[in-house]
């Protein structure tokens, strides 16, 4: 899932000033999930930043809050409707997906960032989340054995490690586990360390972001005569 956390207080009021109405828009998605964006935050936050503009003499401003169900689906974006346009700014706290697209929904609004979008990540314990994939658009799990060197190795190795981890630890911060010691115990474990001796080719990045805003379109999704090719 994506993973957020939520700017401060003093930061969103900050770039909120000038405006005089203003609608905080939660997501019921992946940012309810990691704690940061969803309807219990962004009441709080609400709350908050009507008592910080109240200290500073701008308790006249509007704030009110909404929550949708997801920020990345512009047909949740009818929960708002018409009702948007009538503030003059609006905080989202979706991701940076979801600030884009109530933007491109609300184009005569001042639209700002709640959050900080981090990464895609995991769950690890109670408010632990951890970064597992980049999004490069080529998936190559299956060359080492489900760990991505990618986003896991600090150095981005491809042909094993650096030779600088001590006791399964990365050199970079002492508690980053060693991603190629974690690929070579998983292929140990799985039988398939012979894998591990074969040269990987450098990644193909024109898949990934230096290729340029990507797309997936799938056309057996497409409603007819409304698809990529309409």
């Amino acid at each position: 899932m994506i993973v957020a956390n939520r700017k401060n207080v003093q930061e969103i009021r900050d770039m909120i000033k000038g405006h005089k109405r203003v609608l905080l828009v939660g997501c019921g998605t992946c940012v309810t999930v990691c704690l940061a964006g969803g309807e219990r935050e962004t009441g709080i936050l609400g709350s908050a930043l009507r008592m910080s503009l109240k200290l500073i003499g701008r308790g006249e401003v509007v704030v009110d809050e909404c929550t949708i169900e997801r920020q990345c689906d512009d047909a949740f974006f009818d929960a708002i409707g018409s009702h948007g346009a009538e503030y003059d700014a609006i905080c989202s706290f979706g991701c940076g997906v979801g600030v884009q697209a109530l933007a491109e929904r609300f184009p005569n609004t001042a639209v700002y960032p709640g959050l900080n979008t981090q990464f895609m990540g995991l769950l690890e314990s109670q408010g632990v989340w951890a970064e597992k994939c980049a999004g490069c658009g080529n998936c190559r799990l299956g060359e080492f054995a489900g760990i991505c060197p990618i986003t896991r190795c600090a150095k981005h190795l491809f042909n094993g490690p650096c030779g600088g981890s001590r006791e399964g630890k990365c050199e970079v911060r002492e508690d980053l586990d060693c991603a190629w010691q974690l690929i070579y115990d998983r292929a140990k474990n799985i039988g398939s360390l012979d894998k591990l001796e074969e040269i990987a080719l450098p990644n193909d990045w024109s898949t990934a972001l230096d290729g340029g805003p990507r797309k997936v379109v799938r056309e057996d999704q497409c409603i007819a005569g409304l698809g990529p090719k309409a």
